[in-house]
């Protein structure tokens, strides 16, 4: 859905959707796609959607020492579970946010993920069940595969319904509601393994239980299949049309994106080494260093996901509040280096800085991953998040077994001071984007009034100069590829101007607004007696 949303929480759709004359059922507050309570329900399928996915993905983790002693394995070994759950989509995360956007379509491409869980998690039972360690990493590929695009057809299904002020808090929501799966998987998947350890011992007890817990992947494909109905009437009675429309996504896009694209990809990388792997590795770490029990390392281990399932949907409404994604970037990765520091080299608490991390958490996931919608244009998301995840996951890929590595060779101790210099390279990168984000438009910190006035303004500056060219006949060399280019007014007038020896246009400062310097002397110009008007009101 496309545009801006209004405030009134009982008519929360774009302009264009609104005006729409609804009759019937369809105009009950229920099957209304307009009205906020079947939004509502629209979001509940959306964050739901990846529940099974997050609560099965860290299973390894919550069962680490029954793992390795059941199946016998090191811990090498053991991180072959989380590897290769991440290998596959090095390249397919990619495809799949492209296929998403060009061949599957949001409805179907989600019903396929989930699908793919399903498959994945029943492969990776199997191989406990019959004591195959290599089917069971098969399954975690396959698992893999759905998995991570799943998630970028969460992303993309968030900002085709809420694209604009609710989109932070919609995304914190939705990694609420995940991380809701990984804490009850950290807080069940021991007492479970206790009571089917009880009738079975070994390789089949590991296999019993992740079948049980395979039921949680199933709902997850409940729910895409729902949320596909939803979506499907939604745009047959609203006539939704696929956003830009007549702009096609293609391969080659890619290397369009902007450097602050791919600075946010490394942050991924850089921040999430120091989130993941360590929490996959982390339950025997509290046994040793703190001397817990299964149960109470299993409860500290997972109160990242704890608190980030509180937390995330309110830090997100913060940031869709004021702003400046930005700055609470640094300060997500900041307080995680204090919390890995307060871990390695004292003896506190470990609730109080594993606390403090599912805080930074729950901040960064909310100011971070909306970035990307601020910089690229809505019909390539699909492809700019399968991008993002791609480049993760080969992160996860590697460093996961690094980290596997690290233990076996020098200690955990060793191990923490590796995830603190990743956190190190995302806090550079974090501030080389505000260095780059200050000396272009600035509108990635910018408050979202801001970005209201910045938006309004471009609009009406871009379309300003096509009626200008228009008007001119200026276009007769000006091909179909290049009007399908995004952000290409400028560009197009510029050629004509450079064409007839006139001065391009350049960028100045108007009110702490950016304007084109042409443009602003032509509009001043014409202010005459209106002085007291701002360049807004005029255009």
């Amino acid at each position: 859905m496309d545009g801006e949303f209004q405030n009134d929480s009982d008519h929360l759709m774009p302009p264009s959707e609104e005006d729409v004359e609804l009759t019937g059922c369809a105009a009950k507050p229920c099957c209304n796609p307009t009205h906020w309570l079947y939004r509502f329900m629209a979001l509940l399928f959306m964050s739901l959607l990846g529940f099974g996915s997050y609560f099965c993905y860290d299973i390894p983790g919550a069962l680490q020492d029954n793992f390795i002693s059941d199946m016998e394995l090191t811990t090498s070994e053991f991180v072959y579970l989380y590897s290769w759950y991440s290998w596959p989509n090095v390249v397919l995360c990619f495809f799949g946010g492209f296929l998403i956007d060009r061949v599957f379509g949001i409805r179907l491409g989600t019903i396929i993920c989930a699908t793919l869980l399903v498959v994945g998690q029943i492969i990776f039972a199997l191989g406990g069940v019959f004591d195959t360690f290599w089917l069971m990493v098969l399954g975690r590929f396959v698992f893999g595969i759905g998995g991570e695009s799943l998630a970028v057809a969460q992303n993309y299904y968030a900002v085709l319904w809420f694209k604009g002020k609710e989109l932070n808090m919609v995304f914190g929501l939705q990694l609420s509601f995940a991380r809701v799966g990984s804490t009850v998987n950290f807080n069940v998947m021991e007492p479970l393994y206790q009571w089917v350890s009880k009738y079975y011992s070994g390789n089949m007890c590991i296999g019993v239980v992740l079948i049980i817990a395979s039921t949680t992947c199933f709902m997850s494909l409940f729910c895409a299949l729902f949320l596909a109905y939803m979506d499907k009437r939604a745009e047959r009675i609203l006539k939704r049309k696929i956003a830009q429309e007549g702009q096609v996504v293609r391969l080659t896009d890619i290397k369009d994106f902007p450097a602050i694209f791919w600075l946010i990809s490394i942050i991924c990388v850089a921040y999430y080494m120091a989130v993941f792997p360590f929490i996959a590795l982390g339950k025997v770490f509290f046994e040793r260093k703190f001397d817990f029990t299964p149960d109470n390392a299993n409860t500290v281990n997972s109160m990242v996901y704890i608190i980030s399932a509180v937390a995330s949907p309110l830090l997100g409404l913060l940031v869709d509040k004021v702003g400046k994604n930005v700055f609470w970037v640094c300060i997500s990765i900041l307080a995680s280096i204090g919390c890995h520091a307060l871990l390695a080299f004292t003896f506190i608490n470990p609730y109080v800085p594993m606390c403090l991390l599912g805080i930074a958490y729950s901040m960064l996931a909310s100011a971070l991953w909306p970035m990307v919608a601020l910089v690229i244009p809505e019909y390539q998301l699909g492809t700019a998040y399968g991008i993002a995840q791609a480049v993760q996951n080969l992160g996860l890929a590697v460093i996961t077994l690094v980290a596997g590595k690290i233990v076996d060779s020098g200690g955990y101790l060793l191990l923490e001071v590796f995830f603190l210099g990743w956190l190190c390279l995302a806090l550079i990168t974090s501030v080389v984007i505000w260095i780059l984000d200050t000396n272009s438009s600035g509108l990635l910190n910018m408050t979202p009034r801001q970005r209201e006035v910045f938006e309004r303004n471009r609009l009406a500056v871009e379309a300003l100069e096509r009626e200008k060219l228009l008007a001119s006949g200026s276009m007769s060399d000006i091909t179909p590829h290049d009007l399908l280019q995004p952000h290409s007014d400028f560009h197009i007038r510029n050629r004509y101007l450079s064409r007839i020896g006139a001065p391009c246009s350049e960028l100045i400062i108007d009110n702490g607004k950016q304007i084109r310097k042409s443009l602003f002397h032509e509009v001043h110009s014409r202010k005459g007696t209106q002085n007291s008007l701002s360049l807004s009101e005029q255009l």
